[in-house]
């Protein structure tokens, strides 16, 4: 495992950034996802800026902690082995953006509509390492990790589409969801055989 690594320099970077956004307005307001300043004015960056901001210091660290966890330790070095850095950097910041397309089309009208953190690009960080070992054991939350991957990314979906329909917590769950579909894809378009792998991975299991 790799000190300087990938994940290490997103979480170094993370933390820079959203630990300067705390206390200063301007750049939480320069960075923030904001559909009608992206469409008014055509500030399209701000579909990977916000990945770098968060809410506050609980909400940093569950992301960078699940980052460091699924990033450092299975999904960089299994990207890396399978296509280079560039699969990991593409699953990263992919997973950014995707996660964020739907808000911005339910958002783009909607002046006080705004939306930060870089869950979109953890989840499919995470849901990645669900292709890659589906049978690890995972837990939600402070539930220790005792259910097979398999079952936790659906279960993990479902409530991602019963959490947004539901929507009075402040939480983006679209972006949770949309970017877990899109760490489950990404991987297996590029490489077709991590599907074969996964069936049968989880069949040895049952």
């Amino acid at each position: 495992m790799e000190l300087l690594s990938i994940t290490i320099g997103i979480i170094a970077i993370t933390c820079i950034i959203s630990f300067s956004a705390f206390s200063s307005q301007k750049i939480m307001d320069d960075l923030i996802f904001w559909p009608t300043e992206m469409r008014e004015k055509n500030q399209w960056y701000r579909f990977i800026s916000s990945g770098f901001l968060h809410g506050d210091g609980m909400h940093l660290i569950f992301n960078m902690f699940t980052l460091f966890l699924f990033g450092q330790q299975i999904v960089e070095p299994g990207c890396e082995e399978l296509s280079g850095k560039w699969m990991y950097l593409v699953l990263y910041f992919g997973g950014m953006v995707v996660a964020d397309i739907p808000s911005y089309l339910k958002n783009k009208n909607n002046y006080q509509y705004r939306s930060l953190g870089a869950s979109g690009a953890v989840s499919a960080v995470v849901f990645a390492g669900i292709v890659f070992y589906p049978t690890m054991k995972m837990g939600f939350f402070f539930i220790p990790p005792v259910i097979p991957a398999y079952i936790f990314g659906p279960l993990y979906l479902i409530y991602c589409i019963y959490a947004a329909k539901k929507s009075g917590d402040n939480i983006n769950h679209d972006a949770h969801l949309w970017g877990a579909l899109f760490g489950l894809v990404f991987p297996i378009a590029l490489h077709p055989f991590l599907f074969n792998q996964m069936v049968a991975q989880i069949s040895g299991s049952i």
